[in-house]
């Protein structure tokens, strides 16, 4: 007889003790009530998650966006005090193109310079969701990029905000309505 028969035999001849059928039977027992543990602890941690990415969803919505109330000059260009944007935060506009509603963004960057540009940018501006401020930077509310503030104006293109042309004379800051038309195409 082969060593393989022999050992078919054996086995087959052989029946388990009722103590060893118990211990198993403990043993699963034992790892049903970690199983439970484990489902219990994935369902807590998939609670948190959710939770977190509603806040962050919450956040990323680019903040309340209000309508410009300033001043219009003579030749149609936006005006409003300088005070109103010279806090470091950021001040989220609207500005009606001819039926188009453009919306644009002031703020007063670390370095003190006034920088405007369209809440929109060249890649992200067809899921028109804009930018939120996150301390010293611009966020992108699609794809997540940050943009130094002290750069929005300097560097453009890309998922930059767009920039917009602007002066300062004296105490007001005047925001060119030619560059607003123009900027209409990304809300459109």
């Amino acid at each position: 007889m082969s060593s393989k028969s022999r050992n078919r035999r054996s086995k087959a001849g052989s029946t388990p003790s009722r103590t060893v059928r118990e211990q198993k039977r403990a043993q699963f027992e034992g790892k049903r009530s970690n199983t439970t543990l484990h489902v219990a602890l994935a369902a807590g941690a998939l609670i948190v998650v959710a939770i977190t990415a509603a806040v962050v969803v919450m956040n990323r919505s680019g903040g309340a966006t209000a309508i410009a109330t300033t001043a219009s000059s003579p030749a149609g260009d936006v005006t409003m005090p300088m005070a109103k944007v010279n806090d470091g935060k950021a001040h989220f506009y609207t500005y009606d193109a001819n039926g188009t509603t453009v919306k644009y963004f002031v703020l007063a960057s670390k370095d003190g310079t006034v920088r405007a540009a369209l809440d929109a940018c060249e890649v992200c501006y067809p899921k028109k969701l804009g930018y939120h401020q996150a301390g010293n930077f611009m966020q992108c509310n699609n794809c997540g990029k940050m943009f130094r503030s002290d750069l929005i104006n300097v560097i453009t293109g890309g998922c930059n905000p767009i920039p917009l042309k602007r002066s300062v004379s004296g105490n007001t800051l005047t925001i060119a309505s030619s560059s607003l038309q123009s900027g209409a195409q990304y809300f459109q």
